[in-house]
Protein backbone atom coordinates (compact mmCIF):
# COMPACT_ATOMS: atom_id res chain seq x y z
CA UNK A 1 0.00 0.00 0.00
CA UNK A 2 1.48 3.04 -0.84
CA UNK A 3 -1.00 6.24 0.87
CA UNK A 4 -0.57 10.30 1.55
CA UNK A 5 -3.73 10.92 3.58
CA UNK A 6 -5.69 13.21 5.98
CA UNK A 7 -6.69 10.70 8.22
CA UNK A 8 -4.71 8.74 10.98
CA UNK A 9 -3.93 5.61 10.62
CA UNK A 10 -3.62 2.23 12.94
CA UNK A 11 0.30 1.05 12.74
CA UNK A 12 -0.93 -2.35 14.41
CA UNK A 13 -3.83 -3.06 11.61
CA UNK A 14 -1.43 -1.96 9.11
CA UNK A 15 1.30 -4.69 10.69
CA UNK A 16 -1.37 -7.51 10.57
CA UNK A 17 -2.38 -6.92 7.09
CA UNK A 18 1.40 -7.07 5.64
CA UNK A 19 1.82 -10.28 7.49
CA UNK A 20 2.64 -13.47 5.21
CA UNK A 21 3.85 -16.82 6.45
CA UNK A 22 6.79 -16.42 4.58
CA UNK A 23 8.33 -13.16 6.37
CA UNK A 24 10.31 -13.77 9.59
CA UNK A 25 10.83 -10.12 9.96
CA UNK A 26 8.41 -7.32 9.81
CA UNK A 27 10.03 -3.56 10.59
CA UNK A 28 8.07 -0.81 11.12
CA UNK A 29 8.70 2.84 10.85
CA UNK A 30 6.44 5.58 12.70
CA UNK A 31 7.24 8.96 12.58
CA UNK A 32 5.39 11.20 15.05
CA UNK A 33 5.37 15.20 15.53
CA UNK A 34 8.06 15.62 18.03
CA UNK A 35 7.77 18.34 20.88
CA UNK A 36 9.88 21.39 20.28
CA UNK A 37 8.45 23.62 21.71
CA UNK A 38 5.56 23.83 18.80
CA UNK A 39 1.92 22.99 19.46
CA UNK A 40 1.29 21.57 15.77
CA UNK A 41 2.65 20.99 12.37
CA UNK A 42 1.26 21.33 9.12
CA UNK A 43 2.09 19.02 6.17
CA UNK A 44 1.77 19.80 2.30
CA UNK A 45 2.09 17.89 -0.44
CA UNK A 46 2.52 17.70 -4.11
CA UNK A 47 -0.26 15.07 -3.74
CA UNK A 48 0.00 13.20 -7.35
CA UNK A 49 4.35 13.69 -7.90
CA UNK A 50 4.43 12.35 -3.99
CA UNK A 51 2.47 8.85 -4.57
CA UNK A 52 4.48 8.79 -7.84
CA UNK A 53 7.89 9.00 -6.14
CA UNK A 54 6.72 6.71 -2.84
CA UNK A 55 5.56 4.29 -5.48
CA UNK A 56 8.89 4.73 -7.20
CA UNK A 57 10.84 4.16 -3.90
CA UNK A 58 8.92 1.39 -3.10
CA UNK A 59 10.01 -0.59 -6.39
CA UNK A 60 13.67 0.98 -5.60
CA UNK A 61 13.60 -0.78 -2.21
CA UNK A 62 12.11 -4.08 -3.59
CA UNK A 63 14.61 -4.75 -6.81
CA UNK A 64 17.42 -3.27 -4.44
CA UNK A 65 17.01 -5.87 -1.09
CA UNK A 66 15.22 -8.93 -1.11
CA UNK A 67 12.32 -8.21 0.75
CA UNK A 68 8.57 -9.34 -0.10
CA UNK A 69 6.48 -6.31 0.79
CA UNK A 70 7.23 -2.28 1.43
CA UNK A 71 3.77 -0.21 2.45
CA UNK A 72 4.01 3.60 2.67
CA UNK A 73 1.37 6.31 4.23
CA UNK A 74 2.60 9.85 4.59
CA UNK A 75 0.32 12.27 6.40
CA UNK A 76 -0.59 15.89 5.47
CA UNK A 77 -2.78 18.41 6.72
CA UNK A 78 -2.63 19.95 10.58
CA UNK A 79 -1.11 17.53 13.14
CA UNK A 80 -0.92 17.88 16.50
CA UNK A 81 2.31 16.55 18.84
CA UNK A 82 2.33 12.96 19.54
CA UNK A 83 0.48 12.08 16.45
CA UNK A 84 1.48 10.18 13.43
CA UNK A 85 3.13 11.57 10.64
CA UNK A 86 4.59 8.32 8.60
CA UNK A 87 4.70 4.70 8.40
CA UNK A 88 6.85 2.34 6.48
CA UNK A 89 6.39 -1.52 7.02
CA UNK A 90 9.15 -3.40 5.04
CA UNK A 91 8.51 -7.36 5.15
CA UNK A 92 11.29 -9.86 4.56
CA UNK A 93 12.50 -13.31 5.39
CA UNK A 94 15.07 -11.86 7.34
CA UNK A 95 15.65 -9.13 9.80
CA UNK A 96 18.68 -7.27 8.08
CA UNK A 97 17.53 -7.02 4.61
CA UNK A 98 13.97 -5.48 6.35
CA UNK A 99 16.08 -3.42 8.30
CA UNK A 100 18.23 -1.80 5.69
CA UNK A 101 15.30 -1.61 3.31
CA UNK A 102 13.47 0.47 5.28
CA UNK A 103 16.32 2.61 6.11
CA UNK A 104 16.55 3.03 2.73
CA UNK A 105 13.04 3.48 1.89
CA UNK A 106 13.36 6.65 4.66
CA UNK A 107 16.04 7.98 3.54
CA UNK A 108 15.02 8.14 -0.15
CA UNK A 109 11.36 9.91 1.26
CA UNK A 110 13.39 12.56 2.20
CA UNK A 111 15.00 13.70 -0.56
CA UNK A 112 12.79 13.32 -3.33
CA UNK A 113 9.02 13.36 -1.55
CA UNK A 114 7.86 16.38 -2.51
CA UNK A 115 5.93 16.82 1.02
CA UNK A 116 6.47 20.05 3.23
CA UNK A 117 6.59 20.58 7.23
CA UNK A 118 5.55 23.94 8.70
CA UNK A 119 6.04 24.06 12.56
CA UNK A 120 3.38 26.39 14.26
CA UNK A 121 3.78 27.30 17.95
CA UNK A 122 3.83 29.88 20.76
CA UNK A 123 6.81 31.72 19.38
CA UNK A 124 4.69 31.83 15.61
CA UNK A 125 5.72 29.54 12.87
CA UNK A 126 8.72 28.32 10.14
CA UNK A 127 8.72 26.23 7.35
CA UNK A 128 11.52 23.33 8.27
CA UNK A 129 14.10 22.52 5.58
CA UNK A 130 14.57 19.58 4.66
CA UNK A 131 17.28 17.43 5.20
CA UNK A 132 18.35 17.19 1.08
CA UNK A 133 18.56 20.83 -1.00
CA UNK A 134 15.43 19.18 -3.06
CA UNK A 135 13.51 17.68 -0.64
CA UNK A 136 10.71 17.63 1.78
CA UNK A 137 10.17 15.12 4.50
Amino acid sequence: MISITRDDFDAGEMIEKAKRSSMGALVTFVGTVRDDDIERMELEAYEEVAVQELTAIRNEAMEKYPVQSVDIIHRIGSLRVGENILLIIVGAGHRKEAFDACEYVLERIKESVPIWKKEIGEGGERWVPGEHPEGGA
